[in-house]
């Protein structure tokens, strides 16, 4: 059991609805597709390993955290069009 606000759980209920699931399955969904900062960190050394093997590009940290940063921006921006 999970125990959270009334609010969260009438957002949960919003969002399951939308998507035609229950929130079980939204909160198991949100669990087993959510990468916790050791997957991200190891799934950006393994993408980075493919770069430089099969296209011969090197991507330094602060390359990577200013990528990140862009592409932030564009989503946010993307989601300001929309609104």
């Amino acid at each position: 059991m999970i125990r959270v606000s009334s609010e969260v759980r009438n957002r949960l209920a919003v969002l399951a609805e939308s998507r035609g699931t229950s929130i079980r399955s939204l909160v198991q969904e949100f669990a087993e597709s959510t990468l916790t900062d050791e997957e991200r960190a190891e799934r950006a050394k393994r993408t980075r390993a493919y770069l430089a093997e099969h296209f011969g590009v090197e991507v330094s940290d602060e390359e990577s955290s200013d990528m990140g940063r862009r592409l932030r921006a564009a989503f946010a921006a993307q989601l300001g069009d929309v609104a």
